[in-house]
């Protein structure tokens, strides 16, 4: 198997199919492309998620508290609170290990959510640092949005740009290697990106409107992410490639390595599906709150999941979105 998450093939018949459900009270439960997992409380949901950061040897903290609490925002919930995992090397420093915790403490603190426990360990079982954070949100469960509620028609919107996540991570570890082709100020550039990797503002934005659908573009990139969004809630979609913002550093960076931007690892965009009488309501939200945007597609009946070329039907290329593999980024970082 490929470095990187296990393919949506291997995960259903390896994982999905061995967990069988057994209680009542399990609103959303593991598959395809869901976000969260989602317990019932009353009138409230207890919404939960986990995710490790193994493809990046900085910004530790930062990478665990967004990744994690961006999954929460993708269920629409109001984030509270996060339980971290950190693994070191048996050589790995204190003062390693606490600037990794206050990174995190303070990247969960400037969004009103505490690091309530973990663990916290050296060990011989891995020979670099990684961290694995849970985390913890609520919203009454009739609020709750699925990744699997899109609806034939529903227009698809993209927040930000394709592969933020990944430019900063390769600008941060391949600066050395990437001056032969950007300057410093433009490796500055996409270091920076790293700040714009929360999607909580898109989250709570599409519970206000009621969108249908989120999803979180992490591992496989916004094209991973429209995929299994569709995957998720049995439909197909028509993307327009053009209309998938890139930023110019992106591109460069992925010219560079021989990469796809839109298979690049992409914390930072939020696929969203909205009937298309709420549409202008989603736009001016964002628009008012200062998000970037771009209107990129249509759901579809279609199993097919579409990505299409060219600015006119004669010279339309059409070409079917696969299934995520491993992420790009496992290109460039080893």
């Amino acid at each position: 198997m490929s470095v990187g998450k296990l393919s949506n093939d291997d995960l259903e018949k390896v994982v999905l199919k061995k967990i069988k459900p057994v209680r009542n009270d399990i609103l959303i439960r593991p598959g395809i492309g869901e976000d969260c997992a989602a317990i019932e409380f009353g009138d409230m949901a207890c919404v939960l998620t986990t995710d490790p950061i193994t493809g990046s040897d900085s910004n530790l903290g930062k990478l665990a508290v967004h990744v994690c609490v961006n999954d929460i925002a993708s269920s629409g919930s109001v984030p509270i609170a996060l339980l971290l995992t950190v693994l070191c090397p048996k050589d790995t420093s204190k003062e390693v290990i606490e600037d990794l915790l206050t990174e995190a403490n303070n990247e969960a603190n400037s969004m009103g959510i505490e690091i309530i426990g973990g663990h916290t360990e050296l060990t011989t079982a891995v020979n670099r640092i990684v961290v694995s954070a849970t985390a913890i949100g609520k919203i009454p469960k009739d609020q709750l949005i699925r990744t699997g509620n899109a609806k034939n028609g529903d227009w698809i919107y993209l927040t930000k740009k394709a592969g933020l996540e990944g430019t900063a991570i390769i600008a941060t570890d391949k600066r050395k290697d990437l001056l032969e082709i950007l300057s410093n100020r433009e490796l500055d550039e996409a270091k920076a990106l790293m700040r714009h990797i929360s999607v909580l503002g898109e989250g709570l934005i599409g519970q206000k409107i009621k969108v249908s659908a989120m999803h979180d573009a992490t591992e496989g990139g916004v094209l991973g992410a429209i995929h299994e969004l569709c995957e998720a809630s049995g439909k197909g979609c028509r993307i327009r490639r053009e209309k998938i913002l890139i930023h110019p550093v992106t591109e460069k960076i992925c010219d560079f390595y021989h990469i796809d931007p839109l298979k690049l690892i992409a914390s930072g965009s939020m696929v969203m599906t909205v009937p298309v009488e709420r549409a202008t309501d989603l736009e001016k939200a964002l628009l008012g709150a200062g998000i970037e945007y771009s209107k990129i597609g249509v759901v579809t009946d279609s199993q097919e999941k579409i990505l299409c070329y060219g600015e006119d039907s004669v010279e339309m290329i059409c070409e079917e979105i696969s299934s995520p593999e491993s992420d790009e980024l496992y290109k460039v970082i080893n």
